[in-house]
């Protein structure tokens, strides 16, 4: 595998685990990097995600990682800042971090390979395709994601 093979292979697992998230939330790509063997990609969320909502959306995501055989190498709990890591079996590390004013950060850093040429990502994001490292904190109301009551218990 190169580096835009790996690359590829990084967007379409971060493809995924957006897709899984269900209502589904607004994104767009933030800056990339590319080392001398390894490529990260970015994503960032632009739907706001209540502080009543993040647990859920950690949730969604961590249990969809699981589901697709990925090992859960850690979870950040901080109120405030909280994340969930992983590592797929062919040596891809990702993880979802809330930040500032409760934004989505999604990073995939892949294991090294044979170095290439890497391109900017194929996909799509699903709303403005902002210039990296110029996404906009979260400004997109989603009824569910955004709420402020706490999803009930049964």
């Amino acid at each position: 595998m190169n580096m835009q093979e790996a690359a590829e292979r990084a967007d379409a697992i971060l493809d995924d685990t957006l897709g899984a998230v269900v209502p589904g939330v607004q994104w767009a790509h933030d800056t990339w990097t590319s080392g001398s063997c390894t490529v990260t990609r970015r994503r960032v969320v632009t739907t706001v995600i209540s502080e009543q909502r993040r647990g859920n959306f950690l949730g969604v995501v961590e249990r969809f990682w699981k589901k697709s055989g990925y090992e859960i190498t850690g979870v950040n709990r901080d109120r405030e800042m909280p994340s969930v890591f992983a590592r797929s079996a062919d040596g891809f590390e990702f993880d979802l971090t809330i930040g500032y004013k409760g934004q989505a950060f999604f990073d995939l850093t892949t294991p090294c390979v044979a170095h290439s040429e890497v391109a900017d990502p194929a996909s799509r994001p699903n709303g403005p395709a902002y210039p990296y490292g110029r996404v906009p904190t979260p400004h997109v109301h989603s009824d569910f994601w955004s709420a402020t009551t706490p999803t009930p218990t049964l």
